[in-house]
Order: structure tokens, then sequence, then C-alpha cells
């Protein structure tokens, strides 16, 4: 009997000790990374025009592909029919702006015309209504404030145009902060941003307008792109007072595409004079394929998945819970494409 017990308690201690080294094995494995969803090419029945330095909106269930260098129609993509429609032309070529959706209607301010490298502001707000087809001019942007390559946002009914560059791509990066009532046709000059910065898009997330990428343009000193701006500026509304994330944004470059998504960040594509293998000696540099995301919540920056075709000099917009980004540049400089990618989570 004795001996019966103690190899009854031989089977019960062994199993026991043999599972030690087993929990230490699964406390020891990493974290699962979260599940993403991915870029994906948008196979639309007809193609847009080639075009860059442009915006890209959505005003209810349709997408708004507005300007860029040249004179390029307003295109219009449906996104249940996969096609795109050709609308008016605006009345001159207006590039370097992201544009505002307010009221049924695109707003283009903070804009450039004419040509590199010293292209000029546009000094008044120009509005495009989808339901006439039709442009207007708007008001006058006071004349010791204009810029282009600017940051724009919508909040509260306001428009709120950030930093940019006086003097095309010459010199002249501000960082300047105007906001512009629509309902009393009056601007307020706000609270500078910390640091300049142009060739960026602005977002807002819960009450904060946050300005990220974007470099100071110097083509006078032959510093067009090398000048990338990494810190991340926050702009708190209800105070007109400035912040900087302690995290940079960890892929420095400018003519990126920012959009608030979830409550959260996503800076996408971009141009920057870093070299891939693929650009060789002598070629341009590639746009940039990255995609990061900054979440206010933990105060730290992830990758989203990377773009299908690098580009730069568009924007991006929310719909139906995915983000959408069409046409844009493949490298440095200009070399247009009129492709559209959306993301899927």
């Amino acid at each position: 009997m004795k001996k019966l017990l103690y190899i009854a308690l031989l089977i019960i201690l062994v199993p026991a000790c043999s599972e030690a080294p087993l929990d230490e094995e699964l406390s020891e494995e990493p974290e699962q990374p979260i599940e993403l969803g991915e870029w994906q090419t948008v196979d639309s029945v007809n193609d847009p025009a080639l075009r860059h330095e442009n915006a890209y909106v959505a005003i209810g269930d349709l997408f708004y592909l507005v300007g860029g260098r040249g004179e390029r129609p307003v295109q219009v993509y449906d996104p249940a029919t996969k096609t795109w429609t050709d609308g008016a032309v605006p009345p001159f070529q207006m590039h370097h702006f992201q544009a505002a959706a307010y009221d049924g209607k695109v707003y283009v301010m903070g804009a450039f015309t004419e040509g590199f490298p010293d292209e000029k502001p546009i000094p008044h707000i120009y509005i495009y209504d989808p339901a006439t087809d039709a442009w207007s001019q708007g008001p006058e942007i006071p004349e010791g404030r204009r810029r282009g390559a600017a940051g724009v946002v919508v909040y509260n009914n306001q428009f709120y145009i950030v930093a940019g560059i006086t003097n095309g791509h010459l010199d002249g990066h501000v960082t300047w902060v105007d906001r512009y009532d629509p309902a009393t046709d009056t601007w307020t000059q706000l609270a500078d941003a910390p640091r300049a910065r142009d060739h960026f898009h602005a977002a807002v997330i819960d009450g904060k307008l946050y300005a990220a990428g974007g470099r100071r343009s110097h083509h006078a000193i032959g510093q067009v792109a090398n000048l990338t701006e990494a810190a991340v500026d926050v702009y708190d509304f209800a105070t007109d007072s400035w912040t900087t994330l302690s995290e940079n944004l960890p892929t420095e470059r400018a003519g990126s595409a920012t959009v608030a998504y979830n409550g959260r960040l996503v800076v996408i594509g971009g141009e920057s004079v870093r070299r891939l293998p693929e650009d060789g000696d002598d070629g341009p540099s590639t746009a940039h394929f990255e995609a990061e995301v900054y979440d206010p919540a933990t105060g730290s920056w992830s990758n989203l998945s990377t773009l299908v075709e690098g580009r730069h000099g568009t924007q991006a917009l929310v719909h139906d819970n995915k983000i959408y980004i069409a046409a844009g540049s493949r490298t440095l400089g200009g070399n247009e494409i009129n492709s559209q990618e959306v993301y899927v989570p």
C-alpha cells in the first residue's frame, strides 16, 4: 500500500514540475503585433488626369480632386460606381494647398499659383461649389499674411491657416497662424507656431491641431528639400497655445498627407532627399511609402502598412472608415501619377 501511495504521489508531482519550464517559455513570447489593414489600389472604370501638388476632399459620398500644377479640371470620384467625371477648370492654376470641405463646398486658401521656384501666394480664398460646378472668388486674405504650402483645417465653423512659405520655394517660411470666421468675414492672428514649416498638412483631434512633417524650403541657398522637420507641434484651440510632442515623426519628410483617423494622426507618403537602391546615383529620390500613426492616448508612434505606390504632393481623405489617397508624384520634384489607393482596416 505504501508503495502504491508513493507511485501516485510521483505521478502528481512530476507533471507539475515539468510544467515550470513551459510556463517560463510562454511568458517570454513576444506580444502579437496589432492586426492592421492594408493599402489597396483602387480599380476604377476610368482614370483621372495626372497631377501633383493638388488637393483631395470628400463632400457627402463623392470625392473631389482639385488643383495641381498646370491647369487641371476638378475631377469627381464616385466610390459607388468607381467612375471619375470632369468638373469646372479653376480660374487659374492653383497648387500647394490643403483644401477644406465646408458647407458643402471646397475652399482653397494658403495656396500658390504660377511656376517654380518663385510661385506667388493666391491673394483670395477661392470656392468650388459642386451643386453648380462653378468657381467663385471669396474673401481677400490680408496682404501681410499671404503664403502657400500651408496647413489648413476647419474647426467649429472657422478656418485655421498654419505656417507655410511666402516666396514660392525661394524663402520666407513662416510660423504664422490665422483664423478666418466666414460668419463675420473677419481674420484674427493667433499665437505663432513654435517653428516654421511648409509642404505639410494639419489635422484636428480632440480639440487640438497637429502640425506634422514638412520642411523649410530654401531654394535661394540651394536647400529646396533638405531642411525637413521632425518635431510635431500641437495647437490647443481652447487656450491659443502650442506644445511640442516628446516623440518626433519617425520618418522625416515633406509633401506628406495627414488625416485624423479613429482618434489617431496618420502621416502618409511624402518626399525627401533620401536615396533608395533603385534610385541609382543620378535619378530623383523615390517618394515615401511610409504611413505612420501617432496615438495621443499612448504618446507613441507605430507603422501602418506601406502604400502600394510611394507618392507626395497630394491630399488624403477619410470616408466610411477608410483612407483614400489619389494622384501626386512618385519621385522628388515632379513625376505625376493618377492612381488611387484605399486603406482598408
